[in-house]
């Protein structure tokens, strides 16, 4: 007798998107980190350690099969995160800066670390 085993620790949400069993972890977050940040699953199970490895593998062999509707979702995401980001207002450090005259001299960037987020600013001096 043969019995079929789909995969084992990927389930689906109320809404119906499939997530890491036992947890909120979507497996298009999972996926979309490991194609952003390039991680390997051991890395993957690094930045999430309430995951196990398995749960990491069955959520990417999740991904194998079904590609072409997570990258769809991932997509989406984005496109929505986009959105928020063209209607989001200025945040008060670029108001102060503009206000000042400084915003076209001042470089913003974001740097990403491990468990880490920082915004750095350079600014250029004011020649008088």
């Amino acid at each position: 007798m043969v019995v079929e085993i789909r995969y084992e620790h990927v389930v689906s949400n109320e809404q119906g998107t499939p997530v890491i069993a036992g947890t909120t972890m979507k497996v298009q977050e999972l996926v979309a980190e490991r194609l952003a940040w390039g991680w390997s699953p051991e890395e993957l199970l690094l930045n999430h350690p309430y995951l196990t490895l398995g749960q990491i593998f069955s959520a990417l062999a999740y991904y194998a099969d079904h590609q072409e509707e997570i990258d769809q979702a991932i997509e989406e995401d984005v496109q929505y995160m986009d959105e928020l980001r063209r209607k989001a207002r200025p945040s008060p450090l670029v108001v102060r800066l503009k206000m000042q005259g400084l915003r076209g001299m001042c470089k913003f960037s974001a740097e990403n670390s491990l468990h880490r987020h920082e915004l750095v600013v350079q600014c250029n001096q004011p020649t008088r």
